[in-house]
């Protein structure tokens, strides 16, 4: 099964179109949103001008077939907290909800699409670097 996971910039790509990533979404068994990426694009709508659009796009993809929600679960809480160790540990913090949005794609077992390469300093994480079009 091919399962990915989309951060809140490769959502955006997705909307814009971008062709990569459609056909990726299209070809995965389940693309996956999480609840921490519905959270940023919910904060992007209250702080734009197309609130109730962009709200009714995101009820459209969330309606999509292969596309599921993800919660936070004590599992996810364990990884989180492992990850950020690691992350202070090494001295290369990243944001907070990126290490949420880490913690769900180990937890899963599926591939993080981003745009973001600080992705790439999670061990055990593995990640589509998008670029933008």
């Amino acid at each position: 099964m091919t399962a990915i996971l989309l951060d809140t910039n490769a959502y955006k790509q997705y909307l814009l179109g971008n062709t990569d990533l459609t056909d990726i979404v299209a070809d995965s068994d389940i693309a996956y949103l999480s609840a921490v990426v519905i959270g940023e694009l919910y904060a992007g709508f209250c702080g734009g001008t197309k609130y109730k659009e962009n709200v009714e796009k995101l009820k459209y993809v969330l309606d999509t077939d292969n596309i599921e929600t993800l919660d936070i679960t004590p599992e996810t809480a364990e990884i989180f907290g492992e990850i950020k160790a690691a992350l202070k540990k090494k001295g290369k913090m990243i944001p907070i909800n990126d290490i949420w949005i880490a913690a769900q794609t180990i937890e899963t077992g599926s591939k993080l699409v981003t745009l973001d390469t600080h992705f790439k300093n999670i061990g055990g994480i593995r990640v589509l670097l998008l670029s933008g079009q």
